[in-house]
């Protein structure tokens, strides 16, 4: 149940930042705020996966990828009803982060990015709160891993 509650959290975060951020782009706001010297608020579109990698016009290679992600994020559902423990819960952060950007691109073709971190003129990624949930998620699941085997092998 905690699993399902972190996935619905993550998602309804995802989507409130992003409709309220399209909402004031539609009525006439110009989506380029600063909160920070170093970080702003600024809407882009990405057509593409992760970080705007493998951006794609929508064609039918656009809804191949929409398709092959939708099959992962399925695969990764089927695994985390059958895992327990720290792993679950990062896999839920992926899973909840994951289905926000699947929904956009189904609906808007695209996914919303807005948060614009940089150092003077070096721009990292623009990206949104579900690619934060996804990225914290991906890094947690890396360390358990080499962790694990880190505890494994000083056992041996």
């Amino acid at each position: 149940m905690k699993k399902i509650i972190i996935i619905i959290t993550i998602f309804l975060l995802d989507r409130i930042s992003k409709i309220y951020l399209i909402n004031l782009q539609s009525s006439g706001t110009d989506i380029d705020f600063y909160i920070f010297s170093f970080l702003n608020l600024y809407l882009v579109w990405n057509t593409g996966i992760g970080f705007g990698l493998i951006a794609l016009e929508t064609n039918i290679f656009y809804h191949v990828l929409t398709a092959i992600i939708a099959s992962i994020i399925l695969i990764l559902i089927i695994i985390l009803k059958k895992i327990n423990g720290i792993n679950a819960y990062l896999l839920a952060l992926v899973v909840g982060g994951s289905l926000g950007n699947l929904v956009d691109r189904i609906y808007y073709y695209a996914v919303p990015d807005f948060i614009d971190f940089h150092l003077g003129d070096f721009h990292w990624f623009i990206f949104n709160v579900a690619d934060i949930f996804i990225t914290v998620g991906i890094i947690g699941l890396i360390l358990t891993e080499i962790f694990k085997k880190e505890k494994i092998s000083n056992n041996v």
